[in-house]
């Protein structure tokens, strides 16, 4: 039955934090987040999220991107399903894309609309989203604890083990001398069984990525993600893994099935790390999470925003199976934790995905709405 879609709201927030978050290219020095939610002429609900961590206008950006730009493309049209609406608005926004040179604001605002309709989909199943996608999706995901600053490892991780995690990643690509000496420093610290992973975020050329891959060569490091840029020639990303004990990571920044599938084919990568707000929704990356799979590969989801996102990326998680895990950044957010992502649990090792309709996310919750700071509604 095609589904009409007959309302959409979007709303951006942007809160401020105490300790801001650094990488290796800049500073967050608040957490914002778009969320959206699409309602069909029955009645029938939805809920996503739209990536909006940079530039530093991002979610007023997106937000505005969705309102003024497309929603001539949503309001009172009908589609078959997400991967109908995917298409649709991948096709229609193109030129309009091209105009202005902002594919990557469009593609996340599909990837978020994408997800608020499987979300949609889902619930009009009466099955969660993971078990919509693969009946025999897991019950729960394993997570690792992210976003850990290296300089304050020993206090983060510490934080995280109290929390449940054993797997954790701290950022990397500051300084190469200090950087390569901390993780000896945290690794000595680590219990048995614990994994530790690291992620520069783009920040090096392949001369100081092969420095670092040398320094680190004892380490056993779980993985190293993101040590040149995404755009970086194949002939330094194969020149880097050729000499690398470390398995490489990444995908945050690769979009497109064809981008994606020009990454497995390469054997360059150990671990790829698709992001559902930033490219593709559900509609592009389980197709993609499959084909990691098959591959050989490990599937890992990139994520670093608000609830809805995490919560996503969990029931894909889910749905692909294998041996990845979630990614759960442990810097303060109250656009994530005022979602119940742990069902009221103490411990973070695994998030429940439970059988709920669609996400489980009913409504926004109430605490966040201080932090509001654009909201439209769009009504057929």
């Amino acid at each position: 039955m095609p589904i009409t879609l007959s309302h959409i709201t979007v709303t951006a927030y942007r809160v401020p934090i105490a300790s801001p978050v650094a990488t290796s290219f800049g500073v967050m020095h608040n957490r914002p987040a778009v969320f959206v939610r699409l309602e069909d002429s029955e009645g029938a609900f939805g809920f996503g999220e739209i990536f909006a961590n940079w530039p530093a206008a991002g979610a007023e950006h997106r937000a505005r991107l969705l309102v003024e730009d497309m929603a001539d493309l949503l309001v009172g049209q009908s589609f078959d399903s997400a991967s109908d609406l995917f298409t649709q608005l991948t096709e229609k926004t193109h030129i309009r894309a091209l105009q202005c040179g902002e594919w990557g604001p469009f593609r996340q605002v599909i990837a978020g609309l994408d997800t608020a309709m499987t979300d949609l989909e889902a619930r009009r199943a009466g099955l969660s989203v993971a078990r919509f996608l693969n009946s025999k999706a897991e019950q729960s995901v394993p997570c690792y604890a992210s976003g850990i600053a290296i300089v304050q490892a020993e206090q983060q991780i510490a934080q995280s083990r109290e929390a449940g995690f054993s797997a954790y990643k701290v950022k990397v690509g500051f300084d190469l001398t200090r950087d390569t000496a901390l993780l000896t420093q945290i690794f000595a610290a680590l219990n048995p069984g614990e994994t530790l992973c690291a992620d520069a975020n783009q920040a090096w050329a392949l001369p100081e990525a092969e420095h670092f891959v040398a320094a680190c060569r004892e380490m056993p490091l779980g993985w190293l993600e993101e040590p040149l840029p995404a755009d970086a020639s194949f002939t330094h990303w194969r020149a880097l893994a050729d000499q690398s004990p470390i398995p490489l990571a990444g995908g945050e920044n690769i979009t497109g099935t064809r981008g994606f599938a020009d990454a497995i084919a390469t054997g360059i990568f150990g671990v790829l790390q698709p992001d559902i707000a930033k490219w593709g929704g559900f509609s592009g990356c389980w197709p993609v999470a499959q084909a990691i799979r098959a591959a050989g590969l490990r599937y890992c989801p990139h994520f670093l925003g608000g609830g809805i996102g995490l919560i996503a990326s969990g029931h894909l998680l889910a749905a692909a199976g294998g041996d990845g895990l979630l990614e759960v950044d442990v810097n303060p957010n109250p656009l994530r934790d005022a979602f119940d992502l742990w069902g009221g649990t103490l411990t973070k090792a695994q998030m429940p995905i439970p059988d709920t309709p669609g996400l489980g996310v009913i409504a926004l919750p109430d605490e966040i709405s201080p932090f509001q700071t654009f909201e439209h509604m769009l009504s057929a």
